[in-house]
């Protein structure tokens, strides 16, 4: 008797509450990882350079062809006179890596590519062949809000508020994913309700007959 109570007790009271895997949905991979900070200095690294990006592009002035230029002119100058002192005074040379990609570098960078163009292609199809209603609003919508924003802010700045949304969401969300899949819900809930009101009232103004003429054709 008492073993039986102790058996069913607890399996009815507890319910499932199963959390999503965010680092699972971004990939699972080293991206998921930089993503959500478990790269710690990986992370700041590209949040750092992206502040730097955008200073330089947006606030400095700078355009890009001519950043890229002087970079490449002031590694070319320290390059070569450091190669032409070190002959002179017999020093080493610079330290330079291998210049030059491995058959797996390239096969991977050309898999990673390959996915995000059968991507792009997976929803042209859509649009074109299967005439997904959904998917073309989804896209229409989305490029409607891309048009929106850049019309008040600059390239750069869009993309440095891309990235800085990118390194902070996914982060947050899984910190306190149930308190925001809480007030998720109960916005959800709230505007399921507001809907039916409304749409309950619309209907309460329709005639009674017209609704049975509505439902016969």
């Amino acid at each position: 008797m008492m073993m039986a109570e102790n058996d069913s007790s607890p399996s009815s009271s507890e319910k499932p509450n199963p959390k999503k895997n965010v680092h699972r949905f971004l990939g699972g991979g080293q991206v998921a990882d930089i993503l959500l900070w478990k790269r710690r200095n990986v992370s700041i690294s590209i949040v750092a350079g992206a502040t730097a990006f955008w200073w330089l592009f947006d606030r400095a002035g700078y355009s890009f062809l001519s950043f890229v230029a002087n970079v490449l002119l002031l590694l070319v100058s320290i390059l070569f006179f450091w190669a032409k002192s070190a002959t002179l005074l017999n020093r080493p040379l610079p330290p330079l890596p291998d210049l030059k990609l491995s058959e797996d570098q390239v096969a991977q960078a050309a898999e990673s590519t390959r996915l995000y163009i059968n991507d792009v292609l997976a929803i042209a199809h859509d649009l074109t062949i299967k005439k997904d209603v959904k998917v073309f609003l989804e896209v229409f919508i989305g490029l409607w809000i891309v048009s929106y924003i850049g019309s008040f802010f600059s390239f750069p700045t869009v993309v440095y508020v891309g990235i800085i949304i990118s390194f902070t969401i996914p982060a947050l969300y899984e910190k306190y994913q149930d308190r925001v899949d809480e007030r998720l819900s109960a916005t959800h809930n709230v505007v399921v309700k507001q809907y039916r009101n409304v749409h309950g009232a619309v209907l309460s103004r329709i005639p009674s007959s017209a609704r049975k003429e509505k439902k016969t054709q």
